[in-house]
């Protein structure tokens, strides 16, 4: 029949993709073969008789595997048939055999037997073809030139172009020769039922696409293909023309089949399930199944394909780590879903829950008691073991174990032993199972609880009335010290809450450390302190920039404060950008954090933001009052250290510490500076080249 010629894959796996047919054009049947030899087919089909099979004389040509591919075979432009392309592969079997006059001598041969060996070789080669209602047999000469002719070695293949067959049948093919020197060849294969339905893949995207023809009308339904049950149709329209219908992701599971039928009198439906083998749809049956509680001990799997799985129950403690499988003393159950199973319980508890494993991986755990007898209980559960002669023996379910009861284990189980076999024997624990050789007890254990919270309590109440018995005894001292506690918390709240920002010009290797020995002393105040010198690696992987802006943004919000330390290189890049010259290429190293955040710290002095976000500082010594340009003026500019106190009382905010304690800090970071700050003041005519240190230095533009 004519269809177009979009076929489905012939192996629908994990992925089912859309695969394009060679078209063949004519009537005639054709043959081909590899490089280097020859073949020719005869004219019509010959008869099937395969006859026995001979000893070899020598090297001979035999099949060695079959392969097959589809093709379409087209008589019109789209008048088309399937057709099944074969290749077979042939190699030399047998060795020439030695004269007797060689074996009898152990000399070399007369020359005279050489011949033989040097000639080519030929074969006549049959493929048998079945497809029901049809059966044909063709014969292909196939001649190897002598230089190929190794014993052994595979010589090459001959294709013949083809054999039709009809949509959805199952066709056989054998291959052998003429006269036969071995057992035959065969290859069975299963055509596609649906050459004009394909499922494609793009992602999470599935889709079906039917290519038919605008004017033909059929049905399609989705369904799911379930071993038990009869079929479930959850999806069904009657379309016409071509479609492409998206399907959910969350829809596609194992046993989604897809069934196409022309809207036509008594016509045949066909159907295909691509998705058996893919993963994702087995991932999706396993999110879509269910465990169901049915009273009063019944419980279901319900999923809409079936499953290959196992359940057993297991106790779940509250709060104590993973479910405890109780198998042994109960079995494990092979499960069959949408199925009423019962449990071999006398009584539900919220601690037990359903395992279901597949492959022995866990895939599902409910505790189904849980909705109707309330939450988990700090229950004991008791295994109970029965021997002959009525020798019974008892342990206690924990994560470590079964622990005996009457042993000297360190846990909870085994100091309350005897307790529990007390509460045991006088029915206070309920039997969940029983049979001849075991039974499940369930104890609470609230009482033990209880009575270790009695002595807690008991030990809190005695230590509070000996705390307000301390306090009526020493009224005043307790007062005095609470008000200096309550300052320190506050002071220590506020210092540890409170982040500084430092931003510099690396004027040389001596600035650099005196701005480290600055950060340090701070961080003992104490303040967080963000500077460049400690992220030189976060530095490199973000770019000055964009580093400065993360921190900016994080102590501004942080109600923290940036430090602007200026020297007379800083001085000189900030009157480069107020001059509108920007930075000279170059100018700054990699790691300069200050000269890449002027295009930040500019504008906000510009418009007037900086007041309350930003203070400036500079070194005695190294830079006069008047050299900070005036623009940053516009926020306090503390000399360090003959200011310190200020400086500090600025950067730790209104809830600082008390003035004599804040006196002490400063005196603690000046000797901190002093040594750093001694070894940058240098006498006249021996200061750094680089970007100049000295007082006058700041005067340059």
């Amino acid at each position: 029949m004519p269809m177009p010629w979009f076929l489905l894959s012939l192996a629908l796996g994990r992925s089912p993709v859309v695969l394009s047919l060679e078209r063949l054009e004519g009537l005639q049947d054709a043959a081909r073969c590899s490089p280097g030899l020859s073949c020719h087919l005869w004219d019509g089909d010959v008869v099937c008789l395969p006859g026995s099979i001979v000893s070899a004389p020598g090297p001979v040509l035999v099949p060695t595997s079959l392969q097959t591919e589809l093709v379409r075979r087209c008589y019109q432009e789209t008048d088309c048939d399937l057709c099944v392309r074969v290749a077979v592969h042939l190699a030399v079997h047998g060795h020439w055999e030695k004269p007797e006059d060689e074996e009898k001598l152990g000399r070399a041969a007369d020359p005279e037997p050489e011949e033989p060996r040097n000639a080519s070789l030929q074969a006549q080669v049959v493929l048998s073809f079945q497809a029901y209602p049809t059966a044909r047999c063709v014969l292909l000469e196939v001649q190897v030139p002598a230089a190929l002719v190794q014993p052994g070695q595979s010589v090459g293949s001959v294709v013949f172009d083809c054999f039709e067959a009809a949509l959805g049948t199952e066709v056989q093919i054998w291959s052998y020769t003429q006269p036969r020197y071995q057992k035959e060849l065969n290859l069975t294969r299963q055509l596609p039922a649906l050459p004009w339905l394909s499922v494609t893949a793009d992602g999470d995207n599935v889709h079906l696409v039917l290519d038919v023809s605008e004017e033909q009308s059929f049905g399609l339904s989705l369904y799911w293909n379930q071993v038990q049950g009869p079929v479930k149709p959850w999806w069904h329209r009657n379309l016409t023309g071509p479609q492409t219908i998206p399907l959910n992701q969350t829809d596609i599971v194992p046993c989604l089949c897809v069934q196409v039928w022309p809207l036509e009198p008594d016509s045949v439906r066909t159907s295909i399930c691509p998705f058996t083998e893919d993963p994702r749809a087995h991932r999706n049956l396993w999110r879509a199944a269910r465990l169901q509680l049915l009273p009063p001990r019944g419980w279901r799997l319900d999923a809409p394909c079936s499953l290959h799985a196992q359940a057993t129950l297991c106790w779940q403690a509250p709060g104590r780590g993973p479910c405890q499988p109780l198998v042994p003393p109960l079995p494990r159950e092979n499960v069959t879903v949408n199925m009423a199973l019962e449990f071999p319980l006398l009584k539900g508890h919220p601690n037990l829950c359903v395992q279901v494993s597949s492959w022995e991986k866990l895939q599902l755990q409910e505790c189904l008691w849980a909705d109707s007898l309330g939450p988990l209980k700090d229950d004991m559960l008791l295994v109970e073991a029965r021997g002959p002669q009525d020798n019974r023996s008892f342990c206690a379910l924990e994560p470590s174990g079964c622990t005996p009861l009457l042993s000297r284990a360190s846990t909870r189980a085994a100091r309350l032993g005897e307790q529990l076999l007390q509460d045991l024997h006088s029915g206070q624990c309920l039997q969940l199972w029983d049979d001849d050789l075991g039974a499940l007890w369930a104890c609470p254990m609230d009482k033990y609880i209880h009575q270790r919270w009695v002595l807690v309590w008991l030990a809190c109440l005695l230590f509070a009335a000996a705390l307000f018995l301390l306090f009526l005894l020493k009224k005043d001292h307790v007062k005095r010290w609470l008000r200096l506690l309550k300052e320190d918390i506050r002071a220590g709240a506020a210092a540890r809450g409170r982040a500084a920002l430092l931003l510099y010009s690396a004027d040389d290797a001596g600035f650099e450390r005196l701005v480290g020995a600055l950060a340090s002393a701070l961080c003992q105040v104490p303040l967080r302190v963000a500077v460049d010198l400690w992220s030189r690696r976060e530095l490199s992987a973000q770019g000055p920039l964009a580093w400065f802006h993360a921190q900016r943004r994080r102590t501004v919000q942080e109600g923290g404060l940036v430090v602007l330390i200026f020297s007379p290189g800083a001085v000189a890049l900030c009157r480069e950008w107020l001059q509108d010259a920007g930075p000279a290429p170059g100018a700054h190293g990699p790691h300069d954090a200050f000269a890449a955040s002027l295009s930040c710290v500019l504008p906000d002095f510009l418009q007037g933001r900086a007041p309350g976000r930003y203070v400036g500082a500079y070194f005695d010594g190294l830079l006069h009052a008047d050299a900070v340009p005036a623009l940053f003026r516009a926020v306090p500019v503390f000399p360090l250290p003959s200011q310190l106190p200020a400086f500090l009382g600025s950067l730790q905010g209104p809830r600082g510490p008390r003035p004599g304690r804040l006196g002490e800090r400063a005196e603690q970071v000046a000797r901190a500076l002093q040594p750093a700050l001694d070894s940058c003041l240098r006498p006249p005519g021996t200061a750094g080249m680089g970007r100049g240190m000295g007082p006058e230095a700041g005067d340059r533009t």
